[in-house]
């Protein structure tokens, strides 16, 4: 195998990982990355490895629910209205996506995905390279309302169907296995393949490690424009250098489809704002779970208590909508109302930008464009958990070994 040398756009959990799989097989990696590594998604999301997460985002339903809650800036689901000729694009592929074909061929390609991611970071914690959180507590999907639960139960037959350990839970059952908090539910469904980290203590493990390893990083370095012959990319420009390299990576997040027009590709993607509030006081939560009617995350992790939540879609930008951020404050007394979210929560809010394909399905693959340049960008809500896997499988591509899963469903071009 010819060791190459590598430079990886995007310092965020793809990113990171990325380099890891890279430098195990000898590669030569730079990092390069427009902020300094410590804030975006991969460090305020929910922290899940979902192998219960099946269904993609463009799904049946989706549609109706996004005409419902759109002109609602507390919803879980908000478009901001504008006219936008790319979100208009990504929103008829969005719309084009939402079927019962789209969401019965997925499935499977994502299941595999997240297994593999789960297996990956499960493989980083008994390696003893690292020394972070990581908790295999499964994750509740709590209902209060029948029609949700109709809803959970019908992914809940598939997820058995493909082999993934689910049990309904009563009210009762979710207060005798987390007893030290009372919720406000009908009951929920236990997803008992998940797992669970906290985010940044992972991250700051990972870079450590990198630094460590020799990979260099070029931070606070925005992506200018891109020097290169035919289909071949020789350097990449930015606003504090020329930087050169046999292999690239793409790992831009939300940033990607801005970035790509350069190259005169089109990708279709946008940005997600999802915000987070951690709470420090002991709040008696155990145990991972979705909200079910509010769409909010509930997460455990090391020394605080998570909780994040809602899709808005309002461009790239890391402005605050506090009815938002309200909105999550309030779903969370709903459930557990014995807990009230601080004041100091709430004004240390953070967001950050999900890269939104409009299909559900993360971009992983070369574009026939660009024959040095592997894409690996596009994860929707589900970053977090697939990084490892989507660094794996870069890596395969780019020492020209076979992947360890089919990359036909996330190939850039199917879209």
């Amino acid at each position: 195998m010819v060791k190459k040398k590598v430079i990886v756009l995007g310092g965020g959990i793809v990113g990171l990982s990325t380099a890891y799989y890279l430098i195990q097989e000898g590669h030569e990696v730079t990092i390069i990355d427009k902020g300094r590594l410590d804030s975006g998604a991969s460090h305020v999301n929910a922290g899940y490895l979902t192998p219960s997460h099946i269904v993609p985002m463009a799904a049946p339903g989706m549609i109706s629910k996004g005409m419902k809650w759109m002109f609602n800036a507390k919803s879980p689901f908000y478009i901001k209205p504008r006219f936008d000729l790319d979100l208009i694009r990504w929103g008829l592929k969005f719309i084009k996506s939402c079927t019962n074909q789209h969401v019965q061929r997925s499935m499977k390609s994502i299941l595999d995905i997240n297994l593999l991611s789960k297996k990956l970071y499960l493989e980083m914690l008994k390696s003893e390279l690292f020394d972070f959180h990581l908790e295999t507590k499964g994750l509740l999907m709590a209902y209060k309302t029948s029609h949700a639960e109709r809803e959970e139960s019908q992914v809940s037959k598939w997820a058995k169907d493909l082999g993934i350990k689910v049990e309904q839970f009563s009210k009762e059952q979710v207060l005798k296995t987390q007893p030290d908090i009372a919720m406000d539910i009908a009951g929920a469904f236990w997803y008992k393949s998940d797992a669970h980290t906290t985010p940044e203590l992972f991250i700051n493990n990972l870079k450590d490690y990198l630094i460590k390893k020799g990979v260099g990083f070029k931070l606070e370095n925005t992506v200018k424009y891109f020097q290169k012959n035919n289909k071949q990319i020789q350097k990449v420009v930015t606003d504090k250098g020329i930087f050169e390299a046999d292999e690239f990576v793409l790992s831009t997040g939300a940033w990607s489809q801005q970035i790509l027009k350069d190259l005169g590709i089109k990708l279709f993607i946008q940005p997600g704002k999802g915000y987070r509030l951690n709470v420090y006081k002991p709040t008696g939560i155990t145990l991972p779970a979705i909200l079910l009617e509010s769409k909010v995350a509930v997460t455990p992790m090391d020394g605080f208590t998570r909780f994040g939540g809602t899709m808005e879609i309002s461009g790239i930008n890391h402005r605050t909508n506090i009815r938002r951020v309200q909105a999550i404050a309030d779903s969370v007394t709903k459930y557990y109302p014995t807990l009230e979210i601080p004041k100091t929560s709430i004004n240390n809010v953070q967001s950050g930008l999900r890269p939104l394909s409009p299909d559900g399905l993360p971009f992983i693959g070369r574009h026939s464009k660009i024959k040095n340049m592997v894409l690996a960008t596009g994860h929707s809500m589900m970053g977090w958990s697939l990084g490892p896997a989507t660094g794996r499988l870069v890596t395969e591509v780019i020492s020209g070994r076979k992947t360890s899963m089919d990359l036909m469903p996330f190939l850039p071009e199917r879209i």
